[in-house]
């Protein structure tokens, strides 16, 4: 009986993980060209969701080109890591 409800435990908590992975990118429709955004890559080097996902893992509320610039344009800025020219998120 243990191993079944350690069975089901682990079968619910990796499920839960896949979950909370999310998609590999994410393309934003842009006016500029559109932006594809490497989630998981962001993933694996930011071992959190925090920095974009203020509340929880999932779509982010507010999500537009002002949101992107200041999050995205200034976490790139901050760590001197990443594109910070319009050009090298913005493909046509």
């Amino acid at each position: 009986m243990k191993r079944i409800i350690a069975a089901v435990a682990i079968t619910i908590f990796t499920a839960g993980m896949a979950l909370a992975a999310g998609p590999e990118t994410i393309t934003l429709n842009a006016k500029m060209g559109n932006v594809t955004f490497p989630h998981k890559q962001h993933q694996e080097m930011l071992k959190s969701c925090k920095p974009c996902h203020e509340k929880a893992p999932g779509k982010i509320e507010g999500l537009d080109k002002d949101w992107a610039h200041k999050t995205c344009k200034g976490c790139h800025t901050e760590k001197a890591k990443g594109p910070t020219k319009c050009s090298e998120c913005h493909k046509k």
